[in-house]
């Protein structure tokens, strides 16, 4: 029997959903459960499941497009079945069908700009939207005309390679991206250059509205503490060169700091919760979130239980995390539910910066890189010596100064003693 093969819901914030790659081409067999496509959501680009087996008869979605929930995007039929008499036309999303309707049928209105300004299009162009410098009507899809709306992408710029001279979304991408590569959809480029608009990914979009509403609604305080690390880099030379010896992994710095973070979030379990507007929720186990950087923007896997795991269990599982974010198989339940996060910007030569609370949580920290510096040692002597900054920030709502504070002088007191970190 005909199966639709529909946009999931992969999120419980998505809305909609862009087609990144399909893994099938039409006439491919697919098996039930069998990835068919990769799509990005609001929080990250996971793989597509089929819950139908059979040939994929039609795909009805190209790579790059935007998707509603529930919209078409492809038409699974049972090996040997007859195609329905409309299978060419997939089923329209009724919430959209109008408004595509609307758009293809007549021409864009233009708006009244208020007394003594001039009205422009999204482009910043004096063309009327929607037409060309000839006064002809652009040929554009419904979803391009969305694209080129929120991009501020001019249509009368753009060269359509779809059906007719058809501008179509991948155009847009075209245009986005500078006209790379052996692209025939833009009129060539002004010579004197110019801006380059980059349209939001999903993710991106999400990135900056949970960043805008964590910045905005949660009340931020910051606090830093410089740490000693000349005990933890000997340290860790040590147990690095026995682990090796024995054919074990090799530690990084951030392995030991993760370890710290989860001691010193049992000594001041306070830190370790989240603001319920009319109660504050003090979490039983530590789930420690990792600021990991991707392709696309940032995502933050969790190492669940985090109390429970040694520094070595905390590595690999980082590794291996950190391993399919990168490759986009995260699935998204492994990227939610974090009491407490670290942001390490250490590697990229940061001294130390102050990251925005990944909200519900209470508490990031934001570890900078490792300096030699002169310090003074304990008989007042300026000696070679090796620092750290790890910045703290939190929600006040949850933590007081005091609080982070403690929580600081703890973390100080591990790292600076690493022997403690073993157990």
């Amino acid at each position: 029997m005909a199966a639709y093969v529909t946009m999931p819901k992969l999120s419980d914030t998505m809305t909609e959903g862009t087609l990144v790659k399909w893994l099938k081409k039409e006439g491919d067999s697919v098996g039930n459960g069998e990835n068919v496509a990769e799509v990005e959501t609001d929080k990250a680009t996971m793989e597509m499941q089929s819950f139908d087996e059979g040939i994929l008869h039609k795909i009805y979605v190209k790579e790059g497009e935007i998707i509603p929930l529930g919209g078409t995007l492809a038409l699974i039929l049972e090996d040997g079945e007859e195609p329905p008499a409309d299978a060419d036309t997939p089923p329209k999303v009724e919430s959209a069908s109008a408004e595509e309707k609307t758009e293809e049928s007549s021409p864009p209105v233009a708006e009244t700009a208020p007394a003594g300004e001039t009205s422009t299009n999204t482009a910043g162009s004096a063309l009327a939207a929607g037409s060309n410098a000839s006064g002809g009507r652009i040929k554009a899809s419904p979803l391009a005309r969305k694209l080129a709306e929120e991009q501020g992408i001019d249509l009368a710029r753009v060269r359509g390679t779809g059906p007719g001279g058809r501008i179509v979304a991948e155009d847009l991408h075209y245009v986005s991206s500078g006209g790379g590569g052996s692209n025939l959809g833009l009129l060539p480029a002004p010579t004197s250059g110019g801006d380059t608009v980059i349209p939001l990914t999903g993710m991106r979009r999400a990135i900056a509205q949970r960043l805008l509403e964590s910045k905005t609604t949660i009340p931020h305080f910051y606090l830093n503490i410089e740490i000693d690390t000349e005990p933890l880099m000997k340290f860790r030379t040590q147990v690095n060169e026995a682990s090796i010896a024995n054919d074990g992994p090799k530690y990084t710095v951030n392995d030991f700091v993760m370890r710290a973070t989860v001691l010193a979030t049992g000594s001041v379990p306070a830190v370790n919760a989240s603001f319920q507007g009319d109660s504050v929720i003090q979490y039983g186990e530590i789930h420690l979130s990792i600021a990991v950087a991707i392709e696309d923007g940032l995502v933050t896997p969790v190492i669940r239980s985090a109390q429970n795991k040694s520094i070595k269990e905390l590595g690999a599982e980082l590794k291996e995390l950190a391993g399919r974010a990168r490759d986009k198989k995260l699935a998204p339940d492994e990227m939610q539910g974090g009491t407490i996060t670290i942001s390490n910007l250490g590697a990229f030569g940061v001294g130390n910066f102050d990251a925005i609370i990944n909200p519900p949580q209470a508490a990031i920290l934001s570890v900078g890189t490792i300096t030699k510096q002169p310090v003074l040692n304990e008989f007042n002597q300026i000696v070679p010596g090796q620092r750290m900054w790890i910045g703290m920030s939190c929600d006040h709502r949850v933590i007081d100064g005091a609080v982070g504070a403690s929580f600081l002088s703890e973390l100080k007191r591990y790292l600076e003693n690493p022997f403690l970190l073993i157990s």
